[in-house]
């Protein structure tokens, strides 16, 4: 008997919270709303409704938004999402730069920075990557316990065995496991590293030229050479969250470091940064050379550059159109430095148009520099809905 008395009482207290939990759902993805119209929208009763929103309310998760006028009657107020119910924190760790954001649960940014990165061991990252966390959340007026999801974009994709981070060469030392204890220690038990490319192709479909584009390809070519791959509207990880490593597409423009090869991968070992300045120098190109200059000097007409420029471009569209062959995207979309670079994109168009089956839409991306903080936001997003509703 007492059971049975405990499970009746249990019963109106878990219909409550699904009460709730549909009501935040809905205010959440089209709100505002008033009563009357979450009522009509859920089916519930206009006291049950009254009495959720007053609960959610009391808990801090939706405020009133304002009133709605001009209708017959008197004026509805309208309930939205409370934007400081919860807050995600965005951080992008590059070999030049260490870049992050926090944003609230409304999606607004609070705060943005961007900093050259100066440390070159571990633990100098680690360091700079928690004073740039503790300056977001400072510039915001928060404590960084205050935040309800990090997640850091970084290089590599995780591997379990290991318990550590695999592929993520370009950061030397990034792959021990000492590196994922100490961003938990310091960011908290439910951050979660993102691959620095997903992410950025995460950002493409909510903010960039992804937007309603079912199926793409984000290829970032700069220091590294990785893409994101989203597949109906979702990313493709694969099994073991490598899909996307092109950079160990046995793809080259001649013989290359066997060992680089191994721990970089003969693609990018062929075709990041590094590659067009070794391509320059042996094309008897002098001074201080970077791949932005020899764009900048290909863009103003010098042929040695131009030439080093079409040969980049043609690889680049080698690897594209294997991506082409087996996924047929509707839209590529260019990243990084190499793949910003100003008249880049049409060349690379040119010579897909020669080498694949059919030739996808070519854009350079819109979002620059903030494309993987943008999408380590987006992802912490829905991780951070997820935690304040299990809050509820």
């Amino acid at each position: 008997m007492p059971r049975a008395i405990s499970q009746r009482a249990a019963r109106p207290q878990l219909i409550r919270a699904m009460n709730e939990r549909l009501l935040l759902e809905q205010v959440r993805d089209d709100g505002p709303f008033s009563r009357a119209e979450l009522a009509r929208i859920s089916g519930l009763s206009k006291p049950t409704v009254a009495l959720a929103l007053a609960n959610l309310e009391h808990d801090g998760l939706v405020r009133v938004a304002g009133q709605r006028t001009g209708v017959r009657g008197p004026a509805a107020v309208l309930y939205e999402i409370r934007p400081e119910a919860g807050y995600v924190l965005g951080l992008d760790i590059g070999r030049e730069f260490v870049r992050g954001a926090l944003a609230d649960l409304s999606g607004a940014v609070r705060a943005k920075a961007s900093q050259k990165a100066h440390a070159t061991t571990t633990q100098g990252r680690l360091a700079e990557l928690a004073l740039l966390g503790d300056a977001l959340t400072a510039s915001a007026g928060l404590t960084r316990a205050r935040v309800t999801q990090t997640v850091i974009g970084s290089p590599g994709v995780y591997d379990p065995q290991r318990g550590a981070l695999s592929m993520a060469h370009n950061l030397p030392g990034w792959e021990k496991p000492i590196v994922l204890t100490e961003l938990r220690r310091l960011f908290g038990r439910a951050t979660v590293v993102e691959n620095d490319v997903d992410a950025a192709a995460l950002a493409e479909r909510d903010h960039g030229h992804g937007r309603g584009v079912e199926t793409f390809a984000f290829v970032s070519v700069g220091t590294g050479v990785g893409m994101g791959l989203v597949i109906d509207g979702k990313l493709h990880r694969g099994v073991h969250g490598a899909a996307g490593e092109i950079s160990y597409l046995p793809l080259s423009d001649g013989d290359v470091d066997t060992a680089e090869a191994r721990r970089r991968g003969t693609f990018e070992v062929a075709a990041s940064a590094s590659a067009v300045v070794r391509a320059a120098k042996r094309a008897g190109m002098r001074g201080s050379l970077s791949a932005r200059r020899i764009f900048v000097d290909a863009f103003q007409g010098d042929p040695v550059a131009q030439s080093i420029v079409r040969q980049e471009a043609v690889l680049i569209a080698k690897a594209l159109t294997s991506i082409i062959a087996v996924v047929d995207p509707e839209l590529i979309v260019l990243g990084g430095g190499v793949g910003r670079a100003p008249g880049f994109a049409a060349e690379v168009g040119t010579a897909l148009g020669m080498l694949a089956p059919v030739v996808p839409e070519v854009r350079v991306s819109a979002l620059g520099d903030d494309a993987v903080v943008d999408g380590c936001l987006a992802a912490g997003m829905e991780r951070a809905w997820r935690r304040v509703l299990e809050r509820s």
